[in-house]
């Protein structure tokens, strides 16, 4: 078993570290190191400062692409063991999980690549971008603190491969989500449509009760002569364009005369955020005629302002001025703190067909990262993702699915470095030309910036940009040995050859359960032929309604004891499987399930009375021996899965969300055959 740390990142104050105990070492990406390139060019790398141009660039290509591929880099896959992708978890667990991921670990870099075909080099070329994003606090004062979770493997495998943390953390792209847009733009109207937050009463009682000090006093007082002495130079010698000259605590302090509005005003510098408060409060206090305003002046910089105001009138509209402003500077806040998301609204608004490789996780995080709060349940999520991109491919799903193509993979492997390996060699220096199943092999050119290659590798290994390449390039040639033809008019998304494959992702590998985004149920049938043993599920005979699940110390819960156990009061055959999902918790299924519920109320019965001879001497004492191992069926995982807390062993997750044990059996709010087949029985886990 090996060590696996998370480390909790909080981008603004802090950094935790939590060591954790994982079965189970994630790779960031999918895919093996790509082959050697005698021809590398450099990837196009997106950050801060270049992030305006490279947009606009961007812009251009993906309205005259094709197609678009995409790939994530993340900072981790799963925030504890036992929110591994199990043989045995329902497609809605399954969902649970994602989302969790989602929701707990950030991206940090995003390759986006368009890919259009030209018909006078009978090629597609290929733009290759990669963006280093990272959710740093743009909108100040909005105290909030981005936090995000990392496994320890996976920055061990990103620095294998030279990301670069130092350019992710200061340069990296940052980004506000459309909920966090619309929830900052809320504020920002109640903010400034309340006439009350320019109530000088307000200020003026909280400024009182801060005179508490000497100190405050004396400030308060040497203020209220220097700002006295600067107006009546304004009023009697018309002074409005000489400097002033005071002392502040003995240190000489230069207040500068200026113009506000077309208004006379005393520029305030060098001065702490109390002296300021103080400061404030003399002016609303004793100078009706006067007015501070906070603004920003040139180069964003904030600049402290006493103005000057011949009327109660023109004071107000001096105020409404200022609100206005600082109105609007806020706004242009918000409006260039969505970053990254611009990227996310071009794909979406140009509805171009959008490919990934095993994507579902990719796109629960584009979706989380950039549009809002997951829903719920999966068939929520399809939906909504829908609306933003109506047509997706999965080409794990394609090379699965499609016989002649999971022939070309040998049927093993179908990573996506394999399978470029496979169906684009000639794309790297060196390659063939060779046919593929007696298809022409797809020519691809990349450009980057204002070179065009005709073979290319970046170099960059396990980079978005270059995996997201690799993706396209994937696609292009799957669609040639489908029998699209490019030279015609090309409009992939209604192209009928692709049909049965748009819009169906692996929900999960693991389990190989397709859902179909259309109506966000999984596909009972394959795509390909039965033959295709690759894209069914490992265990397609777990029944849930025949299962309990027990959680407790992991001395409790040795499969050989619970075997033992329960066949010596409900017969040898009682117990099809058990299944852990970490040290302190396992599933247990049951050959009928009757025996769920027989074996639920027992377990009650005997803990009522623990101290019986009957209790003592049951032969599920060995197991439920002082009452610390607890009980629940199926739906209760559910429960536990979809909790937002993140606790690392399952039995102190499953406390945490239960305080004590469900007896009862509740009735599954889930139909088995909703999601599979009725003919379910285990034969994958421990019999």
């Amino acid at each position: 078993m090996k060590a696996n740390q998370l480390v909790r990142v909080i981008t603004r104050t802090r950094t935790l570290i939590r060591t954790r105990t994982s079965p189970f070492i994630r790779c960031l990406c999918s895919s093996a190191p790509s082959p050697p390139s005698g021809a590398d060019a450099a990837l196009k790398n997106v950050t801060k400062p270049t992030f305006e141009p490279a947009l606009a660039e961007l812009r251009r290509h993906v309205r005259e692409a094709d197609f678009v591929s995409i790939d994530l880099e993340m900072t981790g896959v799963t925030s504890a063991p036992w929110r591994e992708s199990f043989d045995f978890d329902r497609p809605d667990i399954q969902y649970l999980k994602i989302k969790d991921s989602a929701e707990k670990f950030a991206v940090v870099q995003f390759g986006v690549c368009p890919f259009r075909w030209d018909p006078h080099s009978h090629s597609f070329l290929a733009h290759p971008h990669n963006f280093y994003i990272f959710p740093r606090q743009e909108i100040p004062g909005d105290g909030l603190s981005n936090e995000f979770l990392c496994q320890t493997s996976s920055l061990e495998f990103l620095a294998k491969y030279q990301f670069d943390f130092n350019k992710c953390i200061y340069e990296g792209i940052s980004y506000l989500s459309r909920s966090q847009e619309e929830e900052a733009l809320r504020q920002l109207d109640s903010l400034y449509n309340d006439n009350s937050g320019y109530s000088s009463s307000n200020s003026r009682n909280d400024a009182d009760a801060q005179l508490v000090r000497m100190a405050d006093i004396l400030f308060t007082e040497r203020m209220k002569y220097t700002v006295s002495e600067w107006r009546a130079g304004l009023l009697h010698e018309g002074n409005t364009g000489s400097g002033f000259r005071g002392s502040l605590n003995t240190m000489n302090q230069t207040f500068q005369t200026t113009f506000f509005q077309m208004r006379p005003a005393l520029v305030l510098n060098g001065l702490s955020s109390r002296q300021l408060r103080l400061i404030k409060l003399v002016t609303e206090k004793d100078f009706k005629d006067l007015a501070y305003v906070h603004v920003t002046g040139e180069n964003s910089v904030a600049q402290k302002l006493i103005v000057y105001t011949d009327s109660t009138s023109d004071r107000d509209l001096l105020m409404s001025e200022v609100k206005a402003c600082q109105k609007k500077d806020s706004l242009v806040k918000i409006k260039s703190a969505i970053g990254f998301r611009h990227v996310i609204d071009l794909l979406s608004s140009e509805k171009k067909l959008i490919v990934g490789h095993n994507c579902f996780l990719d796109l629960a995080h584009v979706y989380s990262k950039f549009f809002g709060p997951l829903p719920l349940t999966a068939e929520e999520f399809a939906s909504a993702v829908r609306k933003y991109f109506p047509n997706i491919i999965d080409t794990k799903v394609l090379i699965n699915s499609n016989d002649e193509l999971f022939l070309l993979m040998r049927k093993g492997s179908t990573s996506l470095s394999k399978a470029f390996g496979v169906l684009c060699p000639p794309i790297g220096p060196g390659g063939t030309s060779s046919d593929v199943a007696g298809k022409p092999r797809v020519k691809v050119e990349v450009q980057v910036d204002d070179q065009r290659f005709s073979n290319w590798n970046s170099g960059a290994k396990h980079e978005a940009g270059y995996d997201a390449f690799m993706t396209g390039s994937v696609f292009s040639q799957s669609c040639r040995n489908l029998g699209i033809d490019f030279n015609s008019v090309l409009n992939l998304p209604q192209n009928e050859k692709l049909q049965k494959y748009i819009n169906h992702l692996y929900l999960s590998w693991n389990n190989k359960d397709i859902i179909d985004l259309k109506t966000g149920k999984i596909l009972v049938e394959s795509l390909g032929s039965n033959n295709n043993t690759s894209t069914k599920r490992r265990n397609p005979k777990f029944v849930f309604s025949n299962t309990v699940l027990l959680w407790g110390p992991p001395s409790k819960l040795r499969a050989k004891d619970i075997r033992d156990c329960v066949c010596k009061v409900f017969g040898v055959g009682s117990i099809v499987s058990i299944c852990h999902l970490d040290e302190t918790a396992a599933f247990v299924q049951f050959s009928k399930e009757e025996l769920v519920s027989d074996f639920l109320e027992l377990k009650d019965s005997l803990e009522r009375e623990k101290n019986s001879p009957v209790s003592i001497l049951h032969p599920l004492s060995k197991i439920l021996e002082g009452g610390f191992v607890r009980s629940a069926n199926y739906e209760m995982y559910k429960d536990i899965c979809g909790s937002s807390l993140s606790q690392v062993l399952f039995a102190e997750q499953a406390e945490a969300v239960a305080s004590k044990p469900k007896a009862g059996v509740v009735k599954l709010a889930v139909e088995v055959d909703s999601y599979y087949p009725n003919e379910l029985l285990s034969d994958s886990c421990m019999k």
